[in-house]
């Protein structure tokens, strides 16, 4: 019995002391056949009696929750699926079934043993009449607590939340609005309304979030090696008091199953996932929605009616303490960096709680990792300029049929929570406050907890072998080392990541350098090439564009050693000073690039910690009286540098891209998108010098990213009649900076590209809107 594998007293033992005489030590609270006259439970109304009598008896009540079907750790049939626990009262002949079929697979969860002397000195305070029924109640919430926290809250009647949502308020003025704007009648616009959430809303099946149990226990075991799980007993602890909002980056459509069924396999409820309209097709719609989907447009631009009735459905979510959980990337990544957070779904949580508060919020950032990519080589096209595909999951697992190389371990990291209350006291917001100030500051709230959700997902990375291997061979011209200098360099990570970590929750892999090279061979995203003077390790073929998404998810874990490497390496001897003013200037744009966690005015300490470390490892040489250098040029140590340097060498690439071109075109010349789309030129230009086909020099977005940044630290500004961006000399100083960063070529190049005159610009902005009409570009 669970009661003897937790060292407990056993629950059918006769229970014989000087005050109690009890046949066993069991109490139901639902039972029809013992219940007294007044409803209550005479096993209960005895052992209060005896505690009312003798005060000095203890008596602990141990709530148990008991669930048919669900244990999360077995498998089931699925004809047996059909007959789990629900919220319903099981009918007699389920009773039967339960026992005789499921009596095997039964969930059984103990909470924290209650105190009765407690509970009754609480009744009497509370209704001193009526010690028994409050008691009943207490017992009875402690055991619907444990319940919602397993299975969820009671949603079984659709048409009650359907209806609540359609009569609120908030609805029903939306509704009159459209009716006086469009003069359709009441109606119409309600049955219009009802259309939309019907388009929305989830419709919870227990019973094929149990057959996804079963498939994707299937899936998983056919494409990957494992599914790594780390920290997840944050969540299990804040579960039954909070109301849990999952915030995980978006990797591929695999996470939209991913961490359900994670969560799942853990003994908790699956959240309420906000999908993309892109998913909602017959058949997959339908099973998503039973699994907890809920279905969102891109834009509820210019459809009020549609926005309220979304966010009243969110609310419903809220009220009824359901999880929920959204991307809040708002897409999938296609390069591996964190995206900019999209702040709709995350203000709809807030706003929602600041109307009409209920359990408090945790959110709970979560980091995702694969070790190989469904979707790789359609990210790697679209960032070249191919137009986006339709995508939908099942074309996803078609795909994934017809591949028959293995996809690795797949790694799933929760986060540091975050607490709306903390943010609500740090920016001053007050739920009952309407005054434009408050406004203010929660709107500042929000960005602020948008940033810090990115920050926290980067906190719980997962350095894994594949991750380490882009790393070191995509920094190199040819994607190849010799296989000595590949151990060393990965040693050299490896070393760095644990050192200095980047954070208590990052997680380095424990295999060592030889054994992440055999992994990746046994991948398929390496090759050994044997030589007489010592094998080569070379990246395989057609796989670097696809290997720097995994370089990407862990680039800001090592990003300030690269960017130290770059300076040191490009000037060859550089003061302490210097590094510490170019750090100063250009951390901004790498800390909003990459989400970085450390303040600036704390950059300083790490960066002299960094550029210690390095030194120890013989990567930069003291060259003392302040100044710092690169090793001999023919030493294996400088071999070292290059390779360390090469990552944060093309982020600062893209930068001075950007930065040299506003300064030799001058203020008020060009607009983000002439910008973004001459970078991007200019990329695609430098990565064929590189020879390297790298994706991150013409991603659009990160030149978009940079833009905003140069606009937020206030470098920049837009007019707003024109969209022009306008600057001061200050742009020509950081450009300026340049001859300290980049090679002689790609400043060639950028020099060349930057002084374009404007029948050129023009020539060039023409070719790039006609590409993009039809479809190139």
């Amino acid at each position: 019995m669970q009661t003897d594998a937790l060292g407990l007293p056993s629950a059918l033992a006769e229970v014989d002391t000087k005050d109690i005489h009890e046949t066993s030590a069991m109490i139901f609270l639902k039972d029809r056949r013992t219940e007294s006259a007044n409803g209550h439970v005479p096993r209960l109304e005895r052992l209060i009696q005896a505690c009312l009598e003798n005060p000095e008896l203890k008596i602990n009540l141990v709530p148990v929750t008991i669930l048919w079907g669900r244990a999360p750790d077995k498998e089931e049939s699925l004809f047996r699926l059909l007959m789990a626990d629900e919220w319903e009262s099981p009918s007699k002949a389920k009773q039967l079934f339960n026992i005789g079929v499921m009596g095997r697979d039964t969930f059984v969860r103990f909470s924290e043993p209650k105190d009765l002397q407690v509970l009754i000195n609480e009744a009497k305070a509370q209704s001193p009449d009526r010690i028994t029924p409050t008691i009943t109640a207490r017992l009875q919430g402690y055991l619907d607590k444990q319940r919602t926290s397993i299975v969820g809250p009671d949603l079984s009647d659709k048409r009650n939340v359907a209806g609540a949502i359609l009569s609120s308020p908030e609805v029903m003025r939306a509704i009159e609005k459209q009716a006086a704007e469009t003069g359709k009648p009441i109606a119409a616009v309600k049955a219009e309304a009802q259309g939309y959430l019907s388009e929305i809303a989830s419709n919870y099946s227990h019973s094929v979030v149990r057959f996804f149990d079963h498939f994707l226990t299937w899936l998983w075991t056919r494409l990957y090696d494992g599914v790594e799980v780390r920290h997840f007993e944050r969540v299990r602890a804040l579960a039954p008091d909070y109301q849990i909002v999952y915030v995980p980056c978006h990797r591929s459509h695999v996470d939209y199953l991913l961490l359900s069924y994670v969560i799942y396999k853990r003994g908790l409820r699956i959240p309420h996932v906000a999908a993309g309209e892109n998913l909602n097709i017959p058949v997959l719609g339908d099973l998503l929605r039973s699994g907890g989907g809920f279905f969102m447009r891109r834009s509820f631009k210019g459809n009020a009616l549609y926005s309220t009735v979304f966010k009243e459905y969110v609310h419903s979510l809220m009220q009824r303490q359901a999880p929920i959980e959204y991307f809040i990337e708002g897409g999938r990544s296609r390069t591996g960096r964190l995206l900019p957070p999209k702040l709709g779904m995350l203000a709809m949580t807030v706003n929602s709680y600041l109307r009409e508060p209920a359990k408090p919020v945790a959110f709970i950032p979560t980091y995702i990792s694969y070790e190989r990519i469904m979707e790789g080589a359609t990210y790697v096209g679209e960032l070249k300029g191919k137009p986006k595909e339709s995508e939908n999951l099942l074309g996803l697992l078609k795909t994934a049929r017809k591949i028959e190389r293995i996809f690795g371990t797949v790694h799933l990291a929760f986060g540091d929570p975050l607490y709306l209350t903390d943010f609500m006291a740090k920016f001053n917001v007050n739920p009952t406050d309407a005054s434009d100030d408050n406004v203010k500051n929660t709107h500042a709230m929000v960005q602020n907890l948008g940033v810090k959700v990115m920050q926290n997902i980067n906190k719980a990375a997962v350095v894994n072998p594949v991750s380490l291997l882009a790393l070191a061979l995509l920094s190199t011209p040819n994607a190849a080392l010799d296989e000595a200098q590949c151990l060393e360099q990965i040693r050299l990570y490896q070393h760095i990541a644990q050192a200095l970590p980047y954070d208590a929750d990052t997680h380095v892999t424990d295999m060592t350098p030889r054994q992440i090279l055999d992994y990746g061979v046994q991948l398929k995203l390496i090759e050994r090439t044997p030589h007489i003077l010592g094998d080569m390790i070379r990246v395989a073929d057609k796989q670097a564009p696809l290997l720097s998404y995994f370089r990407n998810n862990i680039l800001h874990v090592f990003i300030i050693a690269s960017f130290l490497a770059a300076l040191v390496q490009r000037n060859g001897r550089i003061h302490r000073d210097r590094l510490d003013g170019i750090t100063e200037l250009l951390y901004p744009f790498l800390q909003s690039e990459l989400f970085l966690k450390m303040a600036l005015r704390n950059i300083a300490d790490h960066v002299h910690q960094v550029l210690n470390l390095l030194i120890e490892q013989g990567v930069i040489v003291d060259l003392g009286q302040g100044v710092v250098g690169s090793p001999e040029g023919n030493s294996q140590a400088y071999q070292k540098l290059i390779v360390l340097a090469s990552p944060a060498q093309q982020s600062l690439e893209r930068y001075f891209m950007a930065l040299t071109l506003l300064s030799k075109q001058g203020s008020e010349r060009l607009t983000t998108e002439q910008v973004v789309n001459l970078c991007y030129v200019v990329g695609q230009r430098v990565s064929v010098l590189h020879a390297d086909d790298l994706p991150d020099m013409f991603d659009k977005a990160l030149f978009t990213s940079f833009i905003d940044t140069l606009v937020r630290v206030g470098y920049v500004s837009i007019d707003t009649d024109t969209n022009l961006l306008s600057f001061d000399e200050r742009i020509d100083r950081i450009a300026e900076f340049a001859k300290f960063v980049l090679q002689p070529d790609v400043m060639q190049v950028l020099t060349h590209t930057a002084s374009l005159s404007d029948d050129e610009l023009s020539l060039a902005m023409a070719s790039m809107e006609k590409k993009r009409k039809f479809g190139r570009g």
